[in-house]
This record gives C-alpha cells, sequence and structure tokens, in this order.
C-alpha cells in the first residue's frame, strides 16, 4: 500500500473516470488506504456502475459527469463548492483510443472528423475542463495535485512509429494544456501541483485489441498500475509541476 506521506492527513480524493479500467482501480486503492478520509468518484452512469457501487463504504461517494457535457463538470464543482469540499489530490482517469464506431487510424486516408472530435472531447478537452472547474476547489495547505493519464505515444519527441493520430495528438494537446496551466496556477496556488502521467501499457479494455506483441512483464494489472501510479504521484513536488512522468517515476520528454 502506497502512504502518500507527502499529502496532508485526512485526504480528500477526487477521480474521474472511476467506473472501469485504471480509475476503478485507484478508487478501490485510495478506499484501502487509512489516510484518505473521502473519495469522490465520478463517471458518466453512475447507474451502470455495477463494480464502482459495490465498493460501498461511508469514504466512497459516487457523482454522474461526463467529460464531454462542459454543464455537468461545472454542475460536480458547483455542489462541491457548496459543501466547502477541499480536494488535496484530482485525477483525470477517463480515455479513449477505441470504440464502437473508430480505431487508431493508421494512415492520412484513415483520418476522420467524427472520431477526431471524439477522442480530443474525452482525452483533451475534458481534463482542461476539469481543471476550470475544480482548480478552486484545491487545498491551499499542503501538497495538493491535479494530474491526468497522458500516454508514452503523446510525446512528439518520442515518435517514432507514426499512426495513431487522434490518439497520439490529443495526448500531445493533453501535455500542452497540462504544462500551460501549471505555469498559471503556480502563480495563483504555490502548493499546487499539475503533472501528467503515462501509466505503461495496462490490461484494460482501451489497450485489449493492442496487447499481442506486449511482453508479459510489460503488461500491468489494473491494481499494478494503480499502486505504481499512486507512488509517482507521492512523489512529486513543486518542482515537478508541468511535467510528464512515466509509470516508473521517470520524466518523459514532451
Amino acid at each position: 500500500m502506497i502512504n502518500l506521506h507527502s499529502f496532508p492527513d485526512s485526504m480528500t480524493v477526487l477521480v474521474q473516470g472511476a467506473s472501469r479500467g485504471i480509475g476503478l482501480a485507484l478508487v478501490h486503492a485510495l478506499l484501502s488506504n487509512p489516510r484518505i478520509s473521502r473519495v469522490i468518484a465520478s463517471c458518466r452512469n453512475p447507474d451502470s456502475a455495477q463494480t464502482l457501487k459495490a465498493f460501498e463504504t461511508e469514504k466512497l461517494s459516487i457523482h454522474r459527469l461526463d467529460v464531454t457535457q462542459p454543464e455537468s463538470i461545472e454542475a460536480l464543482a458547483a455542489e462541491l463548492h457548496q459543501q466547502s469540499v477541499s480536494i488535496d489530490l484530482l485525477v483525470n482517469a477517463a480515455g479513449l483510443l477505441h470504440g464502437d464506431d473508430l480505431m487508431p487510424e493508421k494512415k492520412l486516408e484513415d483520418l476522420d472528423m467524427h472520431a477526431l472530435k471524439q477522442v480530443f472531447a474525452i482525452n483533451t478537452f475534458g481534463p482542461a475542463l476539469m481543471f476550470k472547474a475544480f482548480r478552486r476547489l484545491m487545498a491551499r495547505d499542503g501538497k495538493a495535485m491535479m494530474c491526468a493519464i497522458s500516454a508514452r505515444v503523446g510525446s512528439i519527441s518520442d515518435n517514432r512509429l507514426g499512426g495513431w493520430y487522434a490518439y497520439r495528438s490529443s495526448k500531445a494537446a493533453l501535455n500542452q494544456m497540462i504544462k500551460t496551466a501549471s505555469i498559471e496556477l503556480k502563480r495563483r496556488n504555490p502548493n499546487l501541483i499539475v503533472a501528467a502521467l503515462h501509466p505503461g501499457t495496462t490490461d484494460t479494455g482501451l489497450s485489449k485489441p493492442f496487447q499481442k506483441r506486449v511482453p508479459a512483464d510489460k503488461l500491468f494489472s489494473v491494481e499494478q498500475t494503480s499502486e505504481y501510479l499512486l507512488s509517482v504521484m507521492d512523489g512529486l513536488g513543486p518542482e515537478h509541476s508541468g511535467g510528464f512522468f512515466a509509470w516508473d517515476g521517470s520524466r518523459i520528454e514532451w
């Protein structure tokens, strides 16, 4: 168990995209941590989030939030603001790589406006609007962090294979949002860290169609990934704000 000792005691954590995959595993790990006093879990459709609802505990509250609908983001932020909630850690965990009507592009001819809009809405615009709405709720005493799950394929300098235009570009744009926000927010809340995190290849629905060539020791369970990411979050300080970090804590070049 990661102690998260660098954060204040009795932490409040918000996990966006908490109904499955890495987000769900993060909620599970956080609920078992005695230093966490409250976990706020958000997802698009709480009624169908049966596994999340099965975690039932006084620590956990589940809320509807669709990152493609700005009004739902603002509604939850307003609700928590009315309750005078102070958030120590905010994690954007939702992401889109493929779906019923889209797959990663192999060539330019595969580019499709509808798919581009879908991918950017969830991977880039949603986390940016989360930062906008919840910035005022972030704790000002002690360490606080806003982070988002990015991906190494969003690194422009590390792009050697090409393809995956929408996903790569949406994560690169997310990284720029994070870097830009970190500069502004450092002036407004010096204790607040803003970071992009790469989880490694994790055994989720997002990576399932692309796991065949992944070595067994490089395909992480969601439980492994959640522990790795929490360890990275615990190790980051204000001097790391605006950075992009892998699951093992190493810095990734933009």
